[in-house]
């Protein structure tokens, strides 16, 4: 019978190809260097070709090193869900979870529902990462992340997804600004604003131009902030407007001693929803927990 490569010779291997150094490969594995490097030794034995080219000072993986690595992050992943599932089996939304989320999400809703989620899922560990949504769901497709909470609309290619809750978008400016007080702020009245925006890299920067129907053309002249909490002190401090999620006001991001907050006279929202992987062989268990996430913030 042909030998095969093993799933701890393919671990190494993986590691290898990210971290292009034998040191911090053998470090991520939680190894020795030199146990890394004979089990690299050994893979090249079974297939019968090298896969890294070695020298002092570096590390260089082969064309077909690479190609052998892309399939093995896939069947790591793979192996890694099997466990999981044969887990969710015998008891659902019990283990880990390893769930993303976005800065605009996670400070102002992870807090009204991970009590809850605790108490009814008692046996479920999860372990938060906060990020941008590219980032996210890079890592979620690459199986470093179970599920991400992230905000819509937004391409994320062949993910599936399961909206959450609608958040609508809040008019914000400072108490002494002409439009304090205004309801149903209109369009035609934000075309003169200096908009306040997050900066690149930020979906709720592209949620906030399409809501205006602004060109990014002009958005760039604009303050940018790292976090809407810096956004919001821009505004009480009459730099300029911006919309805020109602997500981050029911949170408490602006009290009202600050800042005006006003409807639009068109409402505009984004949508918040749980993605994960179509081919997770945890589907049903994460279907699951958009449903108790639904049901926990009060949308059935």
């Amino acid at each position: 019978m042909k030998r095969l490569p093993t799933m701890k010779q393919l671990e190494y291997l993986v590691a290898l190809a990210d971290a292009q150094h034998f040191g911090r490969a053998s470090e991520r594995c939680h190894v020795t260097q030199s146990t890394l490097s004979a089990g690299i030794r050994d893979l090249e034995s079974v297939l019968g070709t090298a896969v890294a080219e070695r020298s002092n000072r570096r590390v260089l993986i082969t064309r077909v090193g690479m190609q052998i690595a892309d399939r093995a992050k896939a069947l790591l992943r793979d192996a890694e869900e099997i466990m999981e599932m044969a887990g969710a089996d015998r008891s659902p939304m019990t283990g880990e979870m390893r769930l993303g989320v976005i800065p605009t999400i996670g400070p102002f809703y992870l807090p009204r529902v991970l009590p809850a989620l605790r108490e009814r899922f008692p046996e479920l560990t999860l372990y938060l990462r906060e990020d941008q949504t590219a980032p996210l769901l890079a890592r979620l497709e690459d199986g470093e992340l179970d599920v991400a909470l992230i905000a819509l609309p937004y391409d994320i290619g062949d993910l599936t997804i399961e909206v959450i809750l609608e958040d609508e978008f809040l008019f914000a400016c400072d108490r002494t600004h002409t439009l304090a007080g205004v309801r149903g702020v209109s369009l035609e009245a934000l075309a003169g604003e200096r908009l306040l925006l997050l900066e690149e890299g930020h979906c709720m920067r592209g949620h906030a131009l399409d809501v205006c129907r602004m060109g990014d053309r002009r958005a760039r002249a604009q303050f940018e902030a790292s976090s809407l909490h810096t956004l919001v002190q821009m505004v009480a401090a009459g730099i300029g407007v911006t919309l805020v999620p109602r997500l981050a006001v029911d949170a408490g991001i602006a009290p009202e001693t600050d800042i005006s907050l006003s409807r639009l006279a068109v409402p505009a929202s984004r949508q918040i929803g749980l993605a994960w992987r179509r081919t997770s062989l945890r589907a049903e268990e994460f279907r699951l927990f958009a449903h108790a996430l639904q049901h926990l913030i009060g949308v059935s």
